[in-house]
């Protein structure tokens, strides 16, 4: 289950130091749930988690996650005025920059690398420029102060090419869409590391009201098995004009026959038995042969 080791790996372990998780969504199925889950983990294992909040409050964060360790999240307050037209909000979009959100993290005088999740980054793209907005990921990942980001961006509301830079920075791609289950939705988790390979899986997931991800493989319809059975049963050389079977004088005849290019035993002993005389090359000048005896190589300083 790929979607569960991302977040084992990725944020309980800290295995890429400066990795860069994105979640994609849709109108059609929000992310937001899975990125609880992300936070969540986070908190769990003890990790600083600094939330920038433009789109939802900070209740709506801290809902449903463990209350033992919430004391861990630190939420800068973008809502409900990310744009810091009434001045309501603590960190406006406008301040999305490597400086000050590194100076968030020193502010909070914690001497390891800490967790940044953005909520969300189609807020922040939306008002920024995209080359300065991937320029600020870049920095932000090997500043040192940052161990792992993880975004949330809303695909339906960019261009396809802005999107696909977006995912080229990141480390974890993962694309959630509806399921024909409406207990579940689909995550399509693409993962490269370190060493350049990528993974890709498939999974359908839920999340509970305590943040509490679940993962499983494509849940059974009913009636799903016994149309799987069907079609394992039936056989595809039923109808055809043609035999594609052999039978047993058949099998028999063809293990006779010899092959060209296979050898017996007695064949291959003949063809590397040695005879007089061979393996030699006698050569017999003849009169008319244009023989130099200077060196062609005589003028080389060799």
């Amino acid at each position: 289950m790929l979607l569960y080791n991302v977040i084992e790996s990725c944020v309980l372990q800290g295995a890429e130091a400066g990795g860069f998780i994105l979640i994609q969504d849709t109108v059609k199925c929000t992310g937001r749930g899975l990125l609880k889950c992300f936070i969540n983990a986070a908190l769990k294992r003890g990790e600083d988690v600094h939330v920038l909040g433009f789109e939802s409050p900070e209740t709506e964060v801290c809902a449903g996650l463990d209350r033992s360790c919430v004391q861990k999240l630190h939420f800068h307050k973008g809502f409900p005025d990310p744009l810091g037209w009434t001045r309501r909000s603590s960190f406006t979009v406008e301040r999305f920059a490597s400086q000050h959100i590194t100076q968030l993290f020193k502010d909070t005088q914690q001497a390891k690398a800490s967790v940044l999740v953005v909520d969300s980054l189609s807020l922040v793209l939306r008002h920024h420029d995209p080359l300065v907005f991937c320029q600020t990921l870049q920095e932000l990942r090997k500043g040192g102060v940052i161990k792992t980001i993880i975004g949330l961006l809303h695909s339906d509301l960019h261009q396809q090419g802005v999107v696909g830079i977006v995912c080229y920075l990141a480390s974890t791609v993962i694309s959630v869409a509806p399921a024909n289950n409406e207990c579940h939705s689909v995550a399509k988790t693409t993962r490269r590391t370190k060493s350049g390979k990528v993974m890709q899986e498939e999974e359908y997931f839920s999340v509970s009201e305590d943040a509490t991800l679940s993962v499983q493989a494509n849940p059974r319809q009913p009636g799903h098995a016994q149309k799987e059975r069907d079609v394992s049963e039936a056989d595809p050389t039923s109808n055809l004009t043609f035999n594609l079977r052999l039978s047993e004088e058949e099998r028999k005849a063809k293990q006779k026959v010899a092959l060209p290019f296979v050898f017996s035993q007695e064949k291959k002993s003949a063809l590397l038995k040695p005879t007089p005389g061979s393996g030699r090359i006698v050569y017999k000048p003849d009169a008319n042969d244009d023989f130099d005896e200077e060196d062609p190589d005589d003028d080389l300083d060799v």
